[in-house]
């Protein structure tokens, strides 16, 4: 934010956050360059491994279109055939014939008679094994092609399969899956969820047959990548880290003070009013407003007044500050008063430091000869950061704007350690009931008491009460039934710029 008390430990706090940034910033960008890395090398490795197995499946598929007519003729007849095909095609390692779902001629075994199952069999045409009675312990890729009662079975060895696996995934995970059975690099058909690969996980499906590999790199492999291609970019992001520090410190050092950034502020007319609806405790119609102090910095957007009020208080700048927004203020809404069918009250918060002279009595003197005779009630609004020490001149001060027509209000009363004491020695008009004791309307009944007992000490003393922070209808509801004059919240309009205000006002 603009505001910042540079201590020695929060200046110590931004050097090493300057030094850090980008040594983060370029640590983040090696990462994402070495993930985008590692992402094409499984992309490009999963689709040459695809490249592969089309070519190998290609074989087996033409073996299997070429016997398939000779499916239902003797196995005697046409058993030098189905050897013909495993020994002119690469990669066939057997080749079968079926008639009405029965393997009935082997090129391993001659006449064979063995049921298949066609539910084996993804989408009906492939079928990982872990082996057949030759060979137990090799896996073994059956392709099926199937027409009527005919039907062809050819074998693809699990060698060839698993040497794709290791020669083109040598740099990554490389997984072979067809339906519920997968082959990993060693050559080892599993059942069930293949491993997880967490970084630059990649899944191809094939577009002519039944299968897909996936291909990815173990936990801690992005790490292992950035360490061994960028080793020379690590020692230059910490040069850099070094540098942002050196110049962090200098700007620090050349920082202005806040209350110099107060008073360019000001000079600057960054500071606005932002109103925020006040309405009748019964009828709930809008009865005028509280004018709040926003910063609108031209970098930082708008800035909270916690942010920058205690630096205003302290520096003396608030009362300038005060009568800036209260120019504003009747800028915006003196050509509406005319219209104001009942005064409008308008509240603007004042603290110790506006009390100190009768300057507050002249800037509510103009600020009233701005609007139609009669259409507004001015309401100052006792903050207690600061305490107003009740000298000849606060009562004299006090006196006069009474006279002028000004009231008194004191803000989030209840909560402060000289609110009793205000009450007691100054003529007041009003009591702010803070939001900490309407927000346990409900839940909180020693609050509720409290509540209560400041709502009946109002009546007592014959002074009118607006209850601040009132979000809820139960809240509005329970404050209305106790008689409170005003309220004010999120229920009923949030804090709003004079442009919008006005726009809600005219049309309310």
């Amino acid at each position: 934010m603009p505001l910042t008390i540079k201590t020695r430990r929060s200046r110590l706090l931004v050097t090493v956050l300057s030094g850090l940034l980008p040594i983060g910033l370029g640590f983040a960008i090696l990462c994402l360059q070495a993930q985008r890395a590692l992402e094409q090398s499984t992309r490009v490795t999963a689709e040459e491994a695809i490249r592969q197995f089309d070519l190998m499946l290609d074989n087996t598929a033409h073996a299997a279109r070429e016997l398939l007519p000779l499916a239902g003729q003797s196995c005697e007849a046409v058993k030098l055939a189905l050897r013909e095909q495993v020994t002119r095609r690469p990669f066939v390692r057997s080749t079968n014939l079926v008639w009405e779902d029965n393997l009935y001629c082997s090129s391993l075994f001659g006449e064979h008679q063995e049921k298949v199952n066609a539910d084996d069999y993804n989408q009906g045409t492939l079928w990982l094994m872990n082996g057949n009675p030759v060979t137990p312990d090799t896996a073994l890729l059956v392709y099926r092609l199937n027409q009527g009662k005919q039907g062809a079975l050819t074998t693809l060895d699990g060698y060839h399969l698993a040497n794709v696996l290791r020669l083109i995934g040598r740099n990554t995970v490389l997984l072979l899956r067809v339906g519920p059975h997968w082959l990993s690099a060693d050559g080892k058909v599993h059942q069930g969820d293949s491993p997880a690969l967490p970084v630059a996980e990649n899944q191809r499906a094939s577009q002519r047959y039944g299968y897909w590999v996936t291909a990815g790199f173990p936990e801690g492999e992005t790490w292992r990548y950035m360490r061994s291609h960028y080793p020379s970019l690590f020692s230059l992001l910490i040069f850099f880290g070094a540098v942002s520090a050196l110049i962090a410190q200098s700007v620090q050092k050349r920082t202005s003070s806040p209350s110099h950034e107060l008073q360019r502020a000001l000079d600057a007319e960054e500071f606005v009013p932002y109103f925020q609806p006040v309405v009748h405790g019964i009828s709930k119609q809008w009865s005028g407003a509280e004018v709040l102090m926003r910063w609108n910095h031209p970098k930082e957007g708008l800035v909270r007044p916690d942010l920058f009020i205690p630096f205003a208080e302290h520096s003396g700048l608030i009362v300038p500050m005060t009568r800036s927004l209260m120019q504003q203020t009747a800028q915006l809404l003196g050509p509406l008063s005319p219209a104001f069918k009942e005064p409008f009250h308008i509240g603007i918060n004042i603290t110790a430091s506006h009390c100190q002279s009768l300057a507050l009595v002249e800037d509510c003197r103009t600020f009233l000869g701005a609007f139609a005779p009669g259409s507004i009630h001015l309401v100052l609004e006792l903050t207690e950061r600061q305490l107003i020490e009740p000298t000849a001149m606060t009562l004299q001060l006090f006196e006069q704007l009474h006279q002028l027509g000004v009231m008194i209000a004191l803000d989030d009363f209840g909560t402060g350690h000289s609110s009793l004491v205000y009450l007691r020695q100054f003529n007041v008009d009003f009591l702010k009931i803070d939001q900490s004791f309407v927000a346990m309307i409900g839940a909180d009944a020693l609050s509720r008491h409290i509540l209560d007992s400041v709502i009946e000490l109002s009546a007592k003393l014959d002074l009118g009460i607006v209850a601040e922070g009132v979000e809820t209808t139960e809240q509005s509801e329970y404050l209305s039934a106790h008689g409170v004059n005003f309220l004010q919240g999120y229920l009923f309009g949030r804090p709003m710029p004079g442009a919008d205000f006005i726009y809600a006002l005219t049309h309310h």
